[in-house]
């Protein structure tokens, strides 16, 4: 009798904690996306958080895609995340099958290191970057901060790559072997297809992370023209001085969140169950 009241009161505790949850992320977003399109008479009106008044102000996102470069920023942002999606991936899958696959003096340490990494912020090493990209010259490059993008999400990916090589099995390696093929080859043409799950969970976290990341950005870049869309935000910010416009503003933290958002649309699943997979492997 107990155990019979207990689990449908139980499961209408869940229900009830997972409803707030969702109305807690759903609010600052439905408010951003209802701000964006007010002006700033409704803001300083007092009345912040009512419905936004006809007509509706649209004009706010072409007004900061053209004012406040908004369509620069987005198009920086979107050439560093792939580049760097793209090094993350590459580094992480040849590293992780070598540790996965080839037991040598040392391996166990290597891998021990990928994983201690983990735990390190990579703002701690932040002076170090900066010392070294300078003296090679990739100082306010797109392509060396997607160096440093790339190579900061190396250990996750290694962690999470390193399972999904392991339950592979290993007689289609032994195959490709006896057929004369390279270890280049059989890691290229039948492993690397083999954990495209694992490596496709890894990129859309890494795409998620290096979009929203603002620090290394603010410090590697300081041309205007190559700045990331967290920055440029940052920076539209600052332009505004002592009045704020708030719509414009929203207009441009909605144009900011449209590719997360959609990755989370298109690619929950992934993103739910690829990395909780590969880490059990």
């Amino acid at each position: 009798m107990k155990t019979g009241i207990a689990n449908p009161f139980l499961g209408f505790c869940i229900r009830l904690l997972l409803l707030l949850w969702t109305l807690c992320v759903l609010y600052p977003l439905v408010w951003t996306v209802l701000g964006a399109v007010k002006d700033n008479a409704q803001f300083m009106q007092g009345k912040p958080w009512d419905l936004p008044q006809i007509p509706l102000l649209w004009s706010n996102y072409s007004y900061v895609w053209d004012k406040y470069h908004i369509g620069g920023y987005f198009l920086n942002s979107l050439t560093v995340t792939v580049v760097s999606t793209a090094l993350a991936a590459l580094l992480s899958a040849t590293s992780a099958y070598v540790l996965a696959r080839f037991t040598f003096r040392g391996s166990g340490l290597l891998y021990t290191i990928y994983i201690a990494s983990m735990m390190i912020p990579m703002i701690l090493g932040l002076i170090p970057l900066f010392f070294l990209l300078n003296d090679m010259h990739l100082i306010n490059s797109h392509f060396g901060l997607s160096l440093v993008y790339g190579i900061g999400a190396l250990p996750f990916g290694v962690f999470v790559l390193v399972g999904f090589f392991k339950s592979l099995p290993k007689e289609m390696e032994e195959a490709a072997s006896m057929d004369g093929a390279s270890h280049y080859r059989t890691f290229f043409q039948i492993m690397l297809p083999l954990a495209r799950p694992g490596i496709v969970s890894v990129s859309i976290m890494n795409v998620l992370n290096i979009w929203n990341e603002y620090i290394m950005g603010t410090v590697f870049l300081n041309d205007p023209s190559k700045y990331t869309v967290p920055v440029g935000i940052a920076i539209m910010q600052g332009e505004m001085q002592y009045r704020t416009e708030w719509g414009p503003l929203f207009a441009a933290l909605l144009i900011s969140m449209v590719p997360v958002l959609l990755f989370y649309v298109l690619f929950q699943k992934q993103i739910a169950g690829g990395i909780t997979a590969g880490a059990v492997k």
